[in-house]
């Protein structure tokens, strides 16, 4: 009875943990408003592909096409607009759907000996960069989730000779991924899948038997139709997203042809860096048994395929000098597969779960406790446009619209230079307008003295002027 019942307590623990990580994160959805800039951009997108009914061609502002990313990741935010609303919480609803098919997808690769219920899916949900993902509007969950379709029937096949079935996963993946990113998909999946079987040469036979007519066939019917279509309607979008986001942005640091912003230029080598604190407290634990690690992927085939899924990532971006933290995500699960792989023998694991339950279980007592609410208000303009004191003014922005300006207005926010706005108070008109701190000192003082400012944040300051 003792060892049932430690079992049948040891599931309502963990069931628990589970279920208070994923309510948190989807309260959290649920109150944070969309932040400026990657979440309110995609949110916009998919706001104005709901508006418009243009389901094939992004854009990133009324008739400006967004040639960045595939479609996939806006498709399901615009469906579940369509379906829902506009509120925060059914914008990042697809995310958070996606991250608990990922959780139960995963589950099936528990070891047995372990003797802790949903051990995989609870480290994985523990780790930073993922649980993050969990609620952002991005395009990275879903790559993810392709990544992982791929990478995992591909062992399914390979390693564990469960099936050809498998081979249609791995090719729906690439298709998946090949609408939810672009070729990346190839680049992180193809290299680390050949480095494993260079290793372990004898598997290269199973390969004869891959459906290579059937499985292309199943990748170009789920990703060529969108983007036929989107050259079709907007030609030059193959050479700037494919040659210009896939390769020169990552190897040429002198590149200037990014349409949608700038080059998030890094120190190289710092992707290791993002990569120990996304994976924080977990991290420690796989350097501290690396040794123990590496030395097991001579021996165990499984352990070898997920050191090379789990590395290339940081090793491919090594040299690149564009980069965000994001990029680790792929990291995240062959992390949370090792780690329970060698759970038994990590030591103060127990230590290492319990600082990754408490850094999330504070978070909600932290966002309500306004320590955050600067940090927010400084990165989402939600507050300004939505400010009740503007509800009778023409809303507008100068030089610049922020994404969260847009989609809070629902895109009635306008752009205006100094000379226009000048105008405006000249002819005595009313309207509120939006100025950086920055954008106000090459304003005179005469035309500043005649606007009301009626909102400030640290960034910028909401003024109207009475006619």
């Amino acid at each position: 009875m003792g060892p049932r019942f430690f079992k049948y307590t040891n599931k309502l623990w963990v069931a628990f943990l589970l279920i208070v990580l994923i309510a948190n994160r989807g309260i959290i959805n649920y109150l944070l408003p969309l932040m400026d800039k990657t979440e309110a951009r995609y949110a916009e997108i998919a706001r104005i592909m709901v508006e418009t009914n243009n389901w094939i061609l992004l854009q990133i502002d009324y008739n400006i096409p967004f040639w960045a990313k595939p479609p996939l990741s806006t498709w399901l935010t615009a469906i579940s607009i369509k379906v829902f609303g506009l509120h925060e919480f059914y914008i990042r609803l697809p995310y958070l759907i996606i991250t608990l098919i990922i959780l139960f997808f995963i589950s099936r690769y528990d070891k047995n000996n372990n003797k802790i219920f949903f051990l995989t899916p609870l480290i994985l949900l523990s780790i930073p960069e993922f649980y993050l993902h969990a609620g952002v509007v991005s395009t990275d969950t879903i790559l993810n989730f392709s990544i992982i379709l791929v990478m995992l029937s591909f062992w399914e096949i390979v390693g564990k000779g469960s099936g050809s079935k498998w081979w249609y996963g791995f090719f729906i993946g690439i298709g998946l991924g090949l609408l939810s990113k672009g070729p990346i998909i190839l680049i992180l999946t193809i290299p680390p899948i050949f480095i494993w079987l260079f290793i372990y040469k004898k598997e290269f036979k199973k390969l004869k038997k891959i459906p290579i007519f059937k499985g292309l066939s199943l990748t170009f019917l789920i990703s060529f139709p969108w983007y036929y279509l989107t050259e079709l309607k907007s030609p030059g979008f193959i050479n700037y997203f494919v040659y210009g986001e896939h390769f020169r942005r990552f190897f040429d640091s002198e590149w200037k042809g990014d349409l949608y912003g700038f080059a998030k230029q890094q120190p190289f080598g710092i992707i290791w860096l993002f990569s120990i604190i996304a994976i924080f407290p977990w991290s420690i634990a796989i350097i501290s048994s690396f040794n123990k690690i590496i030395k097991g992927a001579y021996k165990n085939k499984w352990v070898c395929f997920l050191v090379c899924w789990m590395l290339f990532t940081p090793v491919f971006f090594t040299f690149s000098s564009s980069l965000i933290h994001t990029y680790t995500l792929p990291m995240t699960t062959p992390a949370a597969l090792l780690i329970s792989h060698y759970w038994s023998e990590i030591k103060l694991r127990k230590y290492f779960l319990f600082i990754s339950m408490l850094l999330y279980l504070t978070i909600l007592p932290v966002f309500y406790s306004g320590l955050v609410d600067e940090s927010i208000r400084n990165n989402c303009d939600e507050e300004l446009v939505k400010n009740s004191l503007v509800s009778d003014y023409s809303l507008f922005y100068l030089n610049y619209k922020s994404f969260s300006s847009r989609f809070y207005s629902l895109g009635t926010i306008k752009e205006i230079n100094i000379e226009e706005l000048k105008e405006k108070i000249i002819n005595q008109e009313k309207f509120a307008v939006i100025i950086e701190n920055s954008e106000i000192k090459k304003i005179d003082l005469s035309t500043i003295k005649k606007l009301k400012r009626i909102k400030k944040t640290k960034k910028k300051n909401l003024y109207i002027h009475n006619y």
